[in-house]
């Protein structure tokens, strides 16, 4: 039955009807001017007015809640089985369930959950509730976005004297709870308000259950020698093992069950002999758990070491080296899409390297004019990294987008920055600085969400840069390959002439500068003779033109030829051999035995010849004689 609420009301308490009309307008009343009245006013000058046109408005401020979206889900693998029956042994499963599939109830409940089983089953596969109707437009609105981020938090050292915030790890569970570590980098110093609780050499463990103090510390005289940089814990059926990095140039595995001595040592001896003072020092560690037996270590000289260490001599353990820095690498984190691909950060440039080019990385970013002090790939995208600089700037890179300059620059703060880690989710990233001030910032969408078809451009992108560097490896080793056997020549010819003895090198000249002698003259011969030749042709041809008589043209040639030839002959006697220069030279030593062949001075070799026979020892003629 419908409810309806009826209200009633006497048209008198109403008042007096309303009549409109449409009509045009009269005058009802017109009043004239009269000038007597304006005696009565007095003049007033100057005259405020103020008028305000502008709205009043007011200012509120309203500060949202945030709001927190959760996913869940549920895994449901097997369960319900009765406490006398083991899951793990098949056996007793497939036993229980003959017993239970013969039963008259288990048929029963069959049969009435299949009648509801089916009909679930035929509403799904005529709608798809799961099916995305708009998912292109949010896609554009995300390309569409401009990169920004904003700051959600900011954590200061709670100690008096500020320190370092050295390192971050998020909680693998929720990513809510961020541990940072705080230690003084300027411990050498030893000053006045300095905290002594430190380990820096040797190697601590705590247990948040067990109260603030270490559960168990590793025994210095079995620990390293310099300060440790890094420690990472390793994936064993135990969950104890864990392995450390210094800068003594060692790099050792513990057990914590048992932290009194190292339960295995390498030393970082690029030269494979195991010297520990030709060990570089380790700076920073990686390890990616979905390869567990290889690890890098980035060292003071700029040098990442590959390590494996499954291998059966300690040499071996050193895989390869990459060198790039000019400097300490301060970070080294592979990429958590394509593991063969890995970021460093040193100097002031962060690179990109690919395991099968160790000569060169594949790509890298512009020089900085500050330097560069960490860095690490986002967790979703696998073209975005970000790094930090001294200058307290964060820099968000997305090669894909552009690789000449970041695609964001945030000045976090005035002071260095010195730690980075970006959460799980990759939307939120901490900054840690030298002061101790811990900076949470969340990024736009566009870094966090994974766009359309990145995988593969990604992945050809790397493939196509190791491509370009695999073939620059090779045409770089071919060329220093030349280069060594033209060097090994060299060697080998200044071998053979510092073994002559001095009588022999002279000798050598000596035939040298005769042969370069005898080339000459006979150049020289050769082209007077062309061109004497040439001289007498010519001046025949005028004496026939002029005189026009072709019949004594023969006879001139011959007289011609006649005349020529004494010159000929004396242009032969220019042509002397080396064997008579010889001769000549063995015929004065005969007659005095201490003198030796001397030149006249201020005469080129080019000049030296012989006029008829002369007697006498041989003199140098110019050229023009």
């Amino acid at each position: 039955m419908e409810i309806v609420h009826v209200y009633t009301r006497r048209r008198s308490d109403f008042g007096r009807p309303c009549c409109f009309s449409d009509r045009p307008a009269e005058v009802c009343v017109d009043i004239q001017p009269d000038p007597s009245l304006a005696e009565a006013f007095v003049l007033r000058s100057p005259v405020d007015a103020p008028v305000q046109h502008g709205s009043d408005m007011s200012e509120h401020e309203v500060n949202t809640e945030r709001v927190e979206v959760e996913t869940r889900g549920v895994n449901h693998v097997e369960g319900g089985w009765p406490k006398d029956i083991n899951p793990q042994e098949l056996e007793q499963t497939a036993r229980f369930r003959k017993k239970v599939e013969k039963e008259e109830n288990y048929i029963n409940t069959v049969v009435h959950l299949g009648t509801l089983m089916e009909h679930c089953v035929r509403q799904n596969n005529a709608i798809d509730i799961y099916e995305e109707y708009f998912g292109e437009e949010e896609e554009a609105e995300l390309e569409d976005e401009s990169p920004s981020a904003k700051t959600i938090n900011v954590i200061r050292d709670p100690n008096v004297t500020k320190r370092t915030a050295t390192h971050l790890s998020w909680h693998p569970d929720r990513c809510k709870k961020l541990a940072v570590a705080y230690s003084s980098l300027e411990f050498q110093q030893n000053t006045e308000d300095m905290s002594l609780d430190s380990y820096i050499w040797d190697l601590a463990y705590w247990d948040t259950r067990k109260g603030g103090l270490p559960v168990e510390v590793s025994a210095v005289e079995a620990s390293h020698r310099d300060p440790v940089y890094g420690a990472i814990w390793l994936q064993s059926k135990t969950g104890t093992e864990c392995f450390s990095a210094s800068t003594d140039g060692q790099v050792l595995w513990w057990d914590i069950r048992k932290l009194s001595e190292p339960t295995e040592t390498l030393v970082l001896d690029i030269t494979r002999q195991g010297l520990l003072e030709n060990a570089l020092g380790a700076i920073t560690l990686e390890f990616e758990p979905t390869m567990p037996t290889k690890f890098m270590v980035g060292t003071e000289q700029g040098i990442v070491i590959a390590c494996n260490r499954k291998a059966k001599t300690p040499p071996e353990k050193i895989a390869g080296t990459y060198s790039g820095h000019h400097g300490p690498v301060y970070a080294l984190t592979r990429n958590p899409l394509y593991p063969k691909i890995f970021l460093t950060v040193g100097d002031w440039t962060a690179r990109i390297w690919s395991e099968e080019a160790k000569e060169s990385s594949i790509m890298w970013t512009k020089y900085h004019l500050s330097y560069l002090t960490a860095g690490c790939w986002s967790t979703v995208r696998p073209a975005v990294f970000f790094t930090t600089k001294m200058d307290g700037t964060l820099d968000v890179w997305d090669f894909l987008f552009k690789q000449n300059d970041p695609s964001l620059s945030l000045k976090i703060c005035d002071e260095p920055l010195s730690s980075l880690r970006l959460q799980d989710n990759g939307c939120i990233v901490g900054c840690g600085s030298k002061l101790g001030t811990v900076t949470l910032l969340e990024i736009s969408s566009g870094f966090c969400t994974l766009q359309r078809n990145e995988k593969n451009l990604a992945n050809a992108m790397f493939e196509r840069e190791t491509k370009r560097e695999k073939i620059l490896e090779a045409r770089h080793r071919e060329m220093r390959l030349k280069e060594r056997a033209r060097s090994e020549g060299q060697d080998a010819e200044a071998e053979e002439i510092l073994e002559e003895s001095p009588q022999e090198a002279l000798d050598r000249a000596q035939k040298e500068f005769f042969e370069v002698i005898e080339a000459e003259l006979q150049r020289r011969a050769r082209a007077e003779f062309q061109h004497l030749h040439g001289k007498v042709k010519k001046h025949a041809e005028e004496e026939a033109v002029v005189q026009g008589e072709e019949s004594e043209l023969p006879k001139y040639e011959e007289e011609d030829e006649e005349n020529v030839a004494p010159k000929v002959s004396s242009l032969q006697l220019h042509s002397i051999t080396v064997s008579q220069i010889s001769r000549l030279e063995e015929t004065s030593r005969s007659s005095s035995p201490t003198s030796s062949p001397t030149f006249t001075p201020g005469r080129a070799p080019g000049g030296l010849c012989l006029r008829g026979a002369a007697p006498g020892p041989p003199r140098l003629l110019s050229p023009q004689e």
